[in-house]
């Protein structure tokens, strides 16, 4: 009688498993597997090849810092050739790494170099405070900070860009910012805004001073503090000011024969800027200055002396969306009077130049840069003591984006 009554009750519940509404039943839980952290790394990048020849009226007309195929014997020149590597590998932990294959040695082109080596560490969920550590973009200047990928005129304004050449050194740097103003920071890049990219509202760091893949030359670090904010108005206009400083020692390396300096040619590097941006919806217009002090080539004295420097430019612009296309007009001036510590004997420089151009964007995968240039530049150093050189030319960039 059990065994009746026990195959009776597992009758039944077999009939109740199979007659229930199994609409109704949830589907097994999705067994979810984590990342490996090589499938979080992006691939980017772009290549900018140049053509500075057309209409030029002076090839003695050069401009070391900006683009070396100025002037004779410049030709068509592979101005950069980036790829980035990136991804966070941890909820905490991002990574950038950018070499560059445009770089060159001596008379040698197209050699790799790192411009981008760090690792960025935030303290908290939300990313707003993070470490930025290795080499990086020094925290100086709106244009020092935006990408030549997004820039308009085709090389950075030397009043600031002396400041820091290739716009980076090896060192720990502090970044905070709210997530909503990081998310603000983002889309004024991928907009076609032309922003600076996410560097803080507030950012301070401490880093060696020689600038970008070269040694440190003394015992000092050189420190930088910059603060930012984009306010956002009601009708979606952007207006972002700034200020930022930094203080060191420099050294100067490349010293003609006989030309004379302080101990060991270490100079007192210091400076303070503004920045004034306002963004091109559809009119734009910027501004920047900087004032200091740092070494400086005396053609008189034949020494390389401690002098003041400043400068600054405006650049004005205008986006038009036709379609699918953006042309964005734009014209810059720019003026510098002071040395460039990177250059032999810190070259003295005076610089005045009015530059007017268009991008032209048919697709997101490609740009092309005209850009006529009128230029009054005296560059000069113990081994050419008197230059002064005038003159125009049409310059042009092709750029591929991936």
């Amino acid at each position: 009688m059990r065994f009746l009554i026990l195959v009776a009750l597992c009758v039944g519940t077999v009939q109740l498993v199979f007659c229930q509404d199994t609409s109704k039943v949830a589907p097994p839980a999705t067994v979810k597997t984590a990342k490996k952290w090589y499938e979080a790394i992006n691939l980017r990048g772009y290549t900018q090849v140049r053509y500075n020849r057309l209409l030029e009226t002076n090839p003695d007309l050069k401009c070391e810092q900006c683009d070396r195929s100025w002037g004779k014997n410049g030709g068509f020149y592979f101005r950069r050739i980036r790829l980035i590597f990136s991804g966070n590998i941890h909820d905490r932990v991002f990574f950038y790494i950018q070499p560059d294959f445009a770089g060159a040695i001596d008379k040698t082109l197209n050699i790799a170099q790192i411009r981008d080596a760090y690792f960025d560490l935030a303290l908290d969920k939300k990313k707003a405070y993070r470490f930025r550590i290795g080499q990086s973009k020094v925290p100086y200047g709106f244009e020092n900070l935006q990408s030549s990928q997004n820039r308009l005129p085709l090389d950075r304004a030397d009043a600031l860009n002396s400041a820091f050449p290739n716009e980076r050194d090896l060192g720990i740097f502090f970044y905070w910012a709210p997530p909503a103003v990081r998310e603000r920071f983002s889309h004024l890049v991928s907009s076609g805004l032309k922003g600076s990219g996410d560097y803080g509202v507030a950012g301070i760091g401490v880093f060696n001073g020689q600038v970008a893949n070269r040694p440190e030359a003394n015992d000092g670090l050189h420190a930088v503090a910059r603060f930012s904010y984009p306010f956002e108005f009601k009708n979606g206009q952007i207006f972002e000011p700034g200020i930022q400083a930094y203080s060191g020692k420099a050294v100067v390396t490349s010293v003609t024969a006989g030309v004379s300096g302080k101990e060991n040619y270490e100079y007192t590097d210091r400076r303070l800027a503004g920045t004034l941006v306002w963004f091109a919806k559809p009119f734009g217009l910027a501004a920047e200055y900087n004032y200091g002090t740092g070494p400086e080539y005396n053609p008189q004295t034949n020494a390389i002396e401690q002098k003041t420097l400043h400068g600054g430019y405006v650049l004005a612009s205008y986006m038009l969306k036709l379609k699918e296309q953006v042309l964005i007009p734009f014209t810059r001036y720019q003026y510098y009077h002071g040395g460039k510590k990177q250059e032999l004997d810190a070259r003295k420089h005076r610089v005045k130049e009015l530059e007017t151009g268009v991008e032209w964007q048919p697709i997101k995968n490609f740009e092309l840069v005209a850009m006529y240039t009128v230029s009054d530049r005296t560059f000069e150093d113990g081994a050419l003591t008197q230059n002064h050189q005038k003159g125009r030319l049409l310059r042009l960039q092709f750029q591929l984006n991936f």
